[in-house]
């Protein structure tokens, strides 16, 4: 696969059918198969022999190259991965130090930039030349750990805050990202790309941003583990903003221990990015505080109030509780909510009015050559003059209404900025936990994904509990909570401001005690999970052969 083009936009643009994947003799005779395994078997592998850093690019490249056609969830893939792979083999073979994701390959969002000749779209295509040619501090860090940068992934375009009539994983650059557990099920947004490519085994893991649920949703329905940082943990210069307030990246990884390691590489403070003074000062090794007791004895609030939205979602997360309370928690019934008022009004006044700064900002560090769009009112004449690629699914009237802001020092803004973290934070989460003694929040992250619909737009069945953490700018964990109907529903576990290593940790404790990931079966429909003769099954394995 090559950087983006025309004619990647123009295969982007349509969806092959299941048959055309299979029996195209994907895997190479004796080729090593990274499929489903985690960064630490990688390393062991590579440690071993077993393959080579080379060998983990062509995999997955070869993956990408058979999967993506269906799946869209990858933009391009790094023409320098290759020679990045040899430079980690060089160095393994000459026994030089080698950091903890040496050789490993990691896709990361296509609004994060890198300083490989790629791209950084967000989906758009007036951002389609961006090539800044710089790493975001994010990026360095993984390139520091030793990670090699395979690719971009897809998105929704402009992180999801385009249009309230989108459709979560469609963009103008990568087209409709897919849900490998069902090809007609919506990855959800904003980082469904690397929701997809991750489940789908196309990179060891991947990182997303969110603003609100752009990382938990997306490893939701998926099958994954997701964490929403705590906003100042992570830097986010040099990646595409909505909001200064909630933006944040974060790992997506197929288990606890990996997003640990993601996070212990990403995590750290950026004189460029005044929200992570105190990152240094809070960030710990998340890896060394995995613990599989880590629940014994240990207060946990469920909220009720987040759960009971959809019969066969609330079955699963009665037995994701069962599994809590066998591993040692103690649970504690939450069954009101606090009074948010409107909280999602003000959430709106925020990030309408930080997009248009924000937008202008960071469009100030681009080149004016490649892109010459400088502010969100050239962005939405752009649309109009290109409507025929970018607003034939649906509008921009995310876009105009943040035009029509008044700026940081509007005194609406100021309020509802204020009132929205009061809210949400300490009368809402902080509150929850303190009346309740309890150490972290549980509920279902949301239901199972819903139809892909170019008409009606995302339609998802509601529920859970993201909202309050990304508006307070707490962390937020997702863990997979098993299958409904064949579709993947999460467990999200919620704590106040700098507590990824205690919610890892419990993350952790409830995987080993579930094993409830099941890896995607690429069905073309939802169905039945032991319905193997359901209309378009096939297994996962069948599809690679």
């Amino acid at each position: 696969m090559t950087p983006y083009t025309p004619a990647l936009r123009a295969a982007c643009a349509s969806v092959v059918i299941l048959g055309a994947i299979l029996g195209t003799g994907a895997s190479a005779q004796g080729a090593y198969d990274p499929t489903e395994k985690s960064i630490g078997e990688l390393e062991a592998d590579l440690a071993a022999g077993r393959t080579t850093s080379v060998g983990l690019v062509e995999a997955y490249s070869h993956r990408i190259e058979m999967l993506n056609p269906k799946l869209r969830a990858v933009i391009v893939v790094n023409p320098r991965a290759m020679e990045e792979a040899r430079t980690a083999d060089t160095a393994r073979a000459a026994h030089r130090v080698q950091g903890p994701l040496a050789g490993v390959p990691i896709l990361i969002k296509d609004n994060i930039e890198s300083a490989d000749p790629m791209p950084t779209t967000a989906g758009s295509l007036a951002l389609e030349h961006n090539m800044p040619g710089r790493d975001a501090p994010i990026v360095a860090r993984l390139r520091a750990a030793g990670a090699i940068i395979l690719g971009k992934t897809n998105l929704s375009e402009w992180a999801n805050f385009r249009s309230s009539h989108s459709i979560s994983g469609w963009s103008a650059v990568g087209g409709q990202a897919r849900n490998p557990y069902a090809l007609d099920r919506s990855p959800c947004g904003s980082s469904a790309g690397s929701g997809a490519a991750t489940a789908a085994s196309l990179a060891a893991a991947a990182i997303g941003t969110e603003t609100d649920g752009s990382v938990t949703c997306p490893s939701a329905v998926a099958g994954l583990v997701g964490l929403k940082p705590t906003v100042g943990l992570v830097s986010r210069t040099h990646i595409v903003p909505i909001s200064h307030t909630q933006d944040t990246a974060g790992p997506m990884a197929r288990n606890v221990r990996d997003a640990a390691l993601l996070l212990s590489a990403i995590a750290g403070s950026d004189s460029a990015d005044p929200a992570t003074a105190e990152a240094d000062a809070h960030k710990v090794d998340y890896v060394a505080a995995l613990d599989p007791h880590a629940l014994r004895g240990v207060r946990i609030g469920v909220m009720r109030f987040a759960a009971g939205f959809h019969p066969r979602t609330a079955a699963a997360f009665e037995q994701a509780l069962a599994t809590l309370r066998a591993a040692g928690a103690t649970l504690v019934e939450i069954e009101k909510a606090p009074d948010v008022g409107p909280l999602r009004e003000y959430e709106q006044t925020i990030l309408k009015t930080e997009l248009k700064v924000d937008l202008a900002a960071y469009l100030a560090t681009t080149s004016p050559e490649e892109v010459p769009t400088r502010t969100l009112a050239d962005l939405i004449a752009f649309n109009r003059g290109h409507a025929d690629r970018e607003l034939l699914l649906f509008g921009q009237e995310l876009f105009e209404e943040s035009e029509a802001t008044k700026g940081l020092d509007d005194p609406g803004y100021l309020r509802a900025r204020s009132e929205a973290h009061r809210m949400a934070g300490p009368d809402g989460i902080d509150a929850m936990l303190a009346a309740n003694n309890v150490s972290a929040l549980v509920g279902p992250t949301l239901g199972p994904s819903w139809l892909i619909d170019p008409v009606l737009g995302d339609r998802s069945v509601g529920g859970g509990a993201g909202a309050p953490p990304a508006i307070a700018g707490y962390p937020h964990l997702t863990v997979p909570m098993g299958l409904v109907d064949g579709l993947p529903v999460g467990l999200s576990i919620i704590g106040p401001s700098w507590s990824e290593a205690r919610l890892l940790a419990y993350g952790y404790a409830y995987e080993q005690a579930s094993h409830a990931r099941q890896a995607p079966s690429y069905r073309e429909h939802a169905a039945p999970a032991d319905a193997k003769e359901s209309a378009g099954w096939v297994a996962a394995g069948e599809v690679l052969r």
